[in-house]
């Protein structure tokens, strides 16, 4: 079993909505219970003009990671994202796969851990939130560090329960 955390993202339409189907279809084919962090409201990055809402899910299964990075892509598909939209555009649903285990993979179709993830504190917070010893497999940085390291955004916990 590999524990995997995944970054949770949506700024369009029911952006709570979106983020709790996502994690009910995490909990789905995880062999423990999840991990979830707090829920997040953060400033769009790009093109997108409506704040997100953010979140970090932690979960243990024995899909591998490219078997899992295309259930999160159909899952995306059936819940109204496109893929023909430009880098940082608006989403219905984002999924991204930040760790699996410590695996380094950097393939045409997978990065593991997410590529620029440790310039994002809509990542990085939640991630300390639910994984406070964690360390980035590429780097040996720990969570502290490559949050004092991340460039500064508007970002605030919300009192939602999802």
């Amino acid at each position: 079993m590999a524990t995997v955390i995944v970054a949770l993202g949506s700024n369009i339409g029911d952006r709570q909505q979106h983020l709790v189907d996502a994690k009910s279809f995490l909990a789905d084919f995880s062999s423990s219970e999840i991990t979830v962090s707090s829920l997040y409201l953060t400033e769009p990055i790009g093109p997108a003009t409506r704040d997100f809402y953010n979140a970090v899910v932690v979960l243990t299964t024995d899909v591998k990671p490219h078997a899992l990075i295309n259930k999160f892509k159909r899952f995306e598909a059936e819940h109204g994202r496109a893929n023909d939209h430009p880098k940082w555009s608006a989403r219905t649903i984002d999924l991204d796969i930040i760790g699996y285990d410590d695996l380094v993979i950097q393939t045409d179709t997978l990065i593991i851990p997410h590529r620029e993830y440790e310039e994002r504190l809509f990542v990085l917070v939640p991630l300390m939130e639910v994984c406070p010893s964690w360390e980035d497999p590429k780097s040996g940085q720990t969570i502290e560090n490559l949050i004092e390291q991340a460039p500064a955004m508007r970002l605030e916990k919300t009192a939602i329960h999802w």
